[in-house]
Order: C-alpha cells, then sequence, then structure tokens
C-alpha cells in the first residue's frame, strides 16, 4: 500500500472512530438522563437515599431538588414525629426556628402517585397550593391523604418518591420518643438531624 493510501485508510478509521464515539456518547448521556433523581439525607440516625419522579411530579420534584442544591435542609430537624403515621421535616432547625423559603408550589396530589409506606410527599397547610419546604415521609399506608377531588378536602397530598434505601432508618425514626414543645406536638425529645441532603443523580 502506498503512503498516501495508508493515509487514507488512517484518516477513514479515524472518522469512524469519531462516530461511534459521538453515537456511544450520546446513548451513554440518554440512559442517564432516563433514570430517576435520587437524593441521599444523611441524618442523625442515619442514611435515607430518596428516588424521586420526575415524570409524575414534575413542579414538586424541581422544587425539591432546588431546596437540596440551596443547602436549605441541611441542618433541619424532623419537627414532628408520629409512629403509625409519618414524619415530617424540612423547615425547621433545632430550636423549631422555621427557616425562609421559596414560594409555594402547584399540589400535584392528582398524579395517581399514593401516599403509601415509604414514600415522600409534600406538607403543607390547609390551602391546597401552600407546599414549600417541608415535606414528610409515610410510615404507613396513609390512603386519607390520597387526592379524591379538586376541592379542598379531596386534594390530599402531594407524593413525589419513595425511600429506596435506608427504611431501618425511616423506622427507628418513627420510634422515637417525643414530647410537646411549646406550641408544637410530637416533637422528637432528642432532635433528629437533617445533617446533609445531597443530590446523588439527578
Amino acid at each position: 500500500m502506498t503512503t498516501t493510501g495508508r493515509r487514507f485508510v488512517l484518516r477513514a478509521l479515524a472518522a469512524l472512530g469519531l462516530v461511534l464515539a459521538v453515537t456511544l456518547g450520546g446513548v451513554g448521556v440518554a440512559r442517564a438522563g432516563g433514570g430517576k433523581p435520587m437524593v441521599k439525607l444523611t441524618t442523625s440516625k442515619g442514611e435515607i437515599v430518596l428516588e424521586l419522579d420526575k415524570e409524575k411530579a414534575p413542579v414538586t420534584v424541581e422544587n425539591f431538588l432546588a431546596y437540596v442544591k440551596a443547602g436549605h435542609y441541611d441542618g433541619t430537624v424532623f419537627h414532628r414525629v408520629i409512629n403509625g403515621f409519618m414524619i415530617q421535616g424540612g423547615g425547621m432547625d433545632k430550636n423549631l426556628k422555621e427557616k425562609s423559603t421559596n414560594a409555594p408550589i402547584t399540589n400535584e396530589a392528582d398524579n395517581g402517585l399514593k401516599n403509601k409506606a415509604y414514600t415522600i410527599a409534600m406538607a403543607r397547610t390547609g390551602e391546597p397550593h401552600s407546599a414549600t419546604s417541608q415535606f414528610f415521609i409515610n410510615v404507613a399506608d396513609n390512603a386519607f391523604l390520597d387526592h379524591t377531588a379538586k376541592n379542598p378536602q379531596g386534594w390530599g397530598y402531594a407524593v413525589f418518591g419513595k425511600v429506596v434505601k435506608g427504611q431501618e432508618v425511616v423506622d427507628a425514626i418513627k420510634a422515637v420518643p417525643t414530647m410537646t414543645k411549646g406550641f408544637y406536638e410530637n416533637v422528637p425529645v432528642v432532635p433528629v438531624v437533617i445533617e446533609k441532603a445531597e443530590i446523588v443523580s439527578e
């Protein structure tokens, strides 16, 4: 083969390699992008890993991830713990002082996801579209929290993910002794702190 011929073959192989790299790289990105976001909560009782359903609860997941990225949850506590019901946190520090939040979001409780044990949902006031940063993890199947109608009584509470690792940590938190502290009931005697919230994959 002549020198010119060899150069042509090498150029062709290089071009083919570039095409394959771009194609395979694109496949890799598509696979990664098709996954569900994962968030790890490192608590004083252990680690909880959450899988978030951005397909069924896009607004809620985006809101939750924004708080995680901002470091909002770091240092907050599970301030309301009711065994047989749920554990609630994400809005107060150890002194039960509320942190400032972003604007409330639309309630996506009509997305078909149910308040089953080990799912995570948004806490809110009596107004359906009032959720900001606080969330709760169901420790039992709480069907009465599910969406039934688009009115104040039936809107329900928006589920946006589930615990995929650390169920035993959730079980440990739900079993802690609680007390009444000021205006708040069901407050853990020893604070259960979310030391850090971080995105594992997005």
